[in-house]
């Protein structure tokens, strides 16, 4: 009787392994599909974050050239008004001054890398007479997917805005 029950167990452990064979042989080359699929995805993220990680750097040299644009405007003395009304505690400016001194300081920069054009906007000016507000609007390129934006007809635009405020004493 003992030597029965070996038989049996025998041709169920050759029955199981002649199962786990085929199933095996049936799974053999999806761990590659799915490896290439994760590959792909990987790639992917990686890419999109280094044409993240350069939108931001071109928005932040678009800061910087708004930021030196409102300073230079602040200092923009309409000398029209001035001539009119005085100076008295801050210097007097108007939309045209603001407008006139941020396109002649952005004609005078340098565009920086990553950045393919870049434009002050209408609405620069000035909200109280005493403020400047010069909104900067540029066109990003992006290493990764920039030549598919290209061949769609579409690119990456950023607007800034800053201010600036120039006081006297």
């Amino acid at each position: 009787m003992t030597s029965t029950y070996a038989a049996r167990l025998v041709g169920v452990a050759r029955r199981l392994q002649a199962q786990l064979e085929r199933r095996r042989a049936r799974d053999a080359g999806q761990i590659g599909v799915l490896a290439l699929g994760l590959f792909v995805l990987a790639t992917m993220l990686v890419l999109g974050a280094i044409d993240v990680t350069a939108a931001q750097l071109v928005r932040m040299r678009l800061l910087d050239a708004a930021d030196s644009a409102a300073l230079d405007a602040a200092d923009s003395l309409d000398e029209a008004a001035a001539y009119a009304g005085g100076v008295l505690d801050q210097l007097v400016i108007t939309d045209e001054s603001v407008a006139s001194a941020a396109s002649a300081h952005l004609a005078r920069t340098p565009v920086p890398s990553g950045i393919t054009s870049w434009s002050v906007l209408p609405d620069t000016g000035t909200s109280d007479g005493a403020t400047a507000v010069v909104t900067i609007q540029g066109t990003a390129t992006l290493p990764m997917s920039g030549w598919v934006l290209e061949s769609l007809g579409g690119s990456v635009t950023i607007t800034v805005t800053s201010r600036a405020r120039a006081t006297l004493g």
